[in-house]
């Protein structure tokens, strides 16, 4: 997935829970498999600082302590919400020097930043961002609640590697149009074009089991799968639903290899290996925009993909649908 930032570990990412009887929850007891490619595009909370530039020699940003991964709330006192917002009040400040209200974590900072004129352009040496847009794979819809999840990590921003904070998202129709296969060492992706006017539903939560929302769109009309317990997942055969091609969703056969209920590695659940041969030849094994693909085993959805073992790409990860559905209800 375009989302996710390379680690130096054996795995690469494809973004405290109360224990309380199974009855209580509000989810369903069957959900609408996904497996459907999205697009997502999500507006953050402030505008992220995500690197910075020379000016005359000089290091405006750094000067004035601001650093990666800080986020920009005001200028001269007045809320700031994206770079439109942005430029236009270094554009209109009378002064070389900007009052900078940021965010460092869950403090707020205050500092004076300096701007230089450079060839008649006010520069304040920030690169910054305020969305991201990328392709994933829809996990489930509740039939009832219509709240869907995707994806089963969260959406980190590639350069800080920090979390996304969401103001507001959406996801819309993503077509596969290509696939870079996975090699040993070097994880595969899917490429995609996406339609911007087809909003399926609005984004709500990002978390670290996934994102979450409100399916907007008329619910498909799929068989209904009933939620998998810990104990309803067995070491065996399963199938994992995603697409490699357009938009046909694919079932493809998997191996679940290992199951643990580890609340620490939530989205490190079940370890599993592609043993479909037609997806080997075309993919490699698992590779980035897969995440969220649902996983189905007999009448159960069991969870969804989130990880490709690097080393051996045949192999990934997934996270236990019941993890992602306790999230989605917090």
């Amino acid at each position: 997935m375009i989302f996710k930032k390379l680690k130096k570990s054996f795995t690469l990412l494809l973004l405290s829970l109360f224990i309380m009887p199974y009855s209580v929850f509000a989810y369903s007891e069957y959900l609408i498999p996904g497996g459907e490619n999205i697009g997502i595009q999500i507006a953050s909370k402030g505008i992220m600082v995500v690197g910075v530039y020379e000016v005359d020699g000089t290091y405006p940003a750094t000067a004035a302590g601001i650093k990666i991964g800080d986020k920009i709330l005001k200028i001269n006192g007045v809320e700031v919400e994206n770079i439109d917002d942005l430029i236009a009040k270094v554009n209109e400040s009378s002064s070389l020097t900007l009052q900078v209200t940021f965010a460092r974590g869950n403090e707020t900072k205050e500092t004076t930043l300096t701007v230089i004129k450079e060839d008649n352009i006010l520069k304040t040496g920030l690169y910054v961002k305020d969305s991201i847009i990328g392709i994933g794979t829809l996990s489930f819809i509740d039939p009832n609640t219509k709240i869907f999840g995707a994806l089963g990590h969260e959406i980190s921003e590639k350069t800080t590697g920090q979390i996304l904070e969401i103001k507001d998202g959406k996801i819309f129709d993503a077509s596969v149009t290509s696939i870079d296969r996975s090699e040993e060492g070097t994880p595969g992706s899917k490429n995609a074009k996406f339609d911007f006017n087809s909003e399926n539903g609005t984004i709500l939560e990002n978390t670290k089991s996934g994102i979450f929302g409100t399916y907007t769109e008329k619910l498909p009309d799929k068989k209904l799968y009933q939620v998998a317990s810990f104990e309803d997942v067995k070491l065996g055969e399963a199938k994992m639903l995603t697409v490699v091609e357009e938009d046909q969703i694919g079932e493809y056969a998997i191996e679940i290899l290992k199951v643990n209920n580890n609340q620490q590695q939530k989205t490190k659940n079940i370890l599993f290996e592609i043993t479909d041969q037609e997806l080997l030849e075309k993919t490699g094994g698992v590779v980035q925009g897969m995440s969220g693909s649902t996983i189905i085993q007999g009448n159960y959805i069991v969870g969804a993909v989130t990880h490709v073992v690097v080393d051996s790409p045949n192999k990934g990860y997934g996270i236990l649908i019941k993890n992602m559905l306790e999230e989605a209800e917090d």
